[in-house]
């Protein structure tokens, strides 16, 4: 019987290289988006002081 010869994949190791870029990448985009949900926390903090300052709101419980 002849045998047949099959192709197989190699498995190689971890490449440093792009393991490191995917870490990269990866905390590039968190730390995106955790500043875009700081801008706007921020924002609306801004606009309830402002809001505050003009008189149009009053955090004080008017009584009856």
């Amino acid at each position: 019987m002849a045998a047949h010869k099959i192709a197989h994949a190699t498995l190689t190791g971890p490449s440093v290289v792009k393991e490191l870029w995917i870490g990269f990448m990866l905390g590039l985009a968190a730390g995106g988006l955790w500043k875009m949900h700081h801008w706007n926390e921020q924002r609306k903090t801004r606009a309830f002081y402002d809001m505050l300052e003009k008189g149009e709101i009053s955090v004080v419980v008017e009584e009856e």
